[in-house]
């Protein structure tokens, strides 16, 4: 399956990981309809690690376990497809999964045309306990060849850790989308590492095989599964607006069946939306690079811009550090100095504010663990 911008929808990994079930995968399904997720695009249930049973049966097939799941996988993925939405499931390359269940390797075939018998649309596929003496690339294309040949259109997620230098060999494996990074956890210092992560990557990716930062923690609130400290209002704000502009795959990672507004705000806001799903599907780059040279690396805060499918370019300015701090950024640096004769006009994305840029530059300071977005329109 091709996709042509970032996939959207939830995962159960984050909140729920073992204690994921039959009732609240229908219920948060329900919930993406009823608070507006779906018709803000979030499409994909996706059913983490724990959901099988601990063997295979005797001819070979993965089995369900029928107490968390009394009503099987194809019955509850019909459920959700009546609901406009699409199913997802998890296995892994190796032997086991994470969470030692059994995984797909030497079973990737069987297992791909199990998944498509039970209607999956969706497979998110691990790294666990894969073969050392097999580089990951085999394994990969191995899967991707096996979904390819299941007749049915499955997204494949693969989900490698950025090991074995992923970056450069994941778009040969029919993967839709990659993971860039290790397991995010509900902190900002677990969303800043996963951020300086991306900065020697961005220009892979894209169109047709996203790069994933990982599921969002987004609402957490130091609740579930990865919750640790969890993370204020500013912090998550930041979170979204880089995942919005990098175009990673924006996975729900919260209980959404007991969302705040807050939560929804950030989650359905329009302009950071439309930025992450842009049809242009143009790479991110640092606009400051030239000025983190010799910069300590806790002191590091990258401005991100994109050039959009109308010609607007989003801008976010972040601030990493744990202190205050002023960032400036000429319009030179976005490939638009003052000869180019044009205006250009700052739309701020969260709060809706806009201005003109003033004397070829954009400058702001910003508390710690904060940032501005910005869909900066040419006139």
């Amino acid at each position: 399956m091709v996709k042509y911008t970032p996939p959207m929808g939830w995962n159960s990994w984050n909140t729920f990981a073992e204690n994921v079930n039959e009732q609240v995968v229908r219920e948060t399904a329900e919930s993406m309809v009823s608070n507006g997720l779906k018709d803000a695009g979030y499409e994909y249930v996706v059913i983490d690690d724990c959901w099988s049973e601990p063997t295979r049966d005797a001819n070979g097939r993965l089995r369900v376990d029928k107490k968390k799941f009394p009503g099987g996988i194809k019955k509850l993925a019909d459920y959700v497809h009546s609901l406009g939405l699409k199913m997802g499931i998890y296995s892994c390359a190796g032997p086991l999964t994470c969470a030692g269940y059994p995984g797909s390797l030497d079973h990737e075939f069987e297992d791909a045309a199990t998944f498509a018998e039970w209607g999956v649309d969706f497979l998110k596929y691990d790294y666990c306990y894969h073969p050392d003496s097999m580089h990951g690339k085999y394994l990969y294309r191995r899967m991707g060849t096996a979904l390819a040949n299941c007749g049915r259109d499955i997204l494949f997620s693969a989900c490698t850790w950025g090991g074995d230098a992923t970056h450069t060999w994941i778009d040969q494996t029919g993967a839709g989308m990659w993971r860039s990074t290790g397991d995010i956890f509900d902190s900002f210092e677990s969303m800043r590492g996963i951020i300086k992560n991306q900065y020697k990557i961005l220009s892979y990716g894209g169109v047709g095989c996203f790069n994933d930062m990982d599921m969002l923690i987004t609402g957490m609130r130091g609740k579930g599964h990865v919750g640790l400290k969890g993370c204020t209002f500013e912090e998550y704000k930041l979170h979204m607006s880089v995942w919005s502009i990098l175009a990673s795959p924006l996975m729900i990672g919260c209980d959404i069946r007991n969302m705040d507004s807050e939560t929804r705000e950030l989650l359905t806001n329009r302009g950071m939306l439309a930025v992450n799903q842009d049809a242009r599907g143009a790479r991110a780059y640092i606009a400051n690079e030239s000025d983190l040279f010799g910069v300590p690396e806790a002191d590091v805060s990258p401005i991100f811009c994109r050039l959009l499918d109308n010609g607007d370019i989003a801008v976010c300015f972040t601030n990493l550090r744990d202190d205050a701090a002023t960032f400036p950024l000429t319009t030179e640096k976005m490939g638009l100095g003052h000869s180019c004769g044009k205006k250009l006009v700052c739309n701020d994305i969260w709060s809706g504010e806009s201005f003109e840029i003033q004397n070829d530059c954009l400058s702001f300071r910003l508390e710690p663990h904060t940032c501005k977005f910005y869909r900066v329109s040419v006139k």
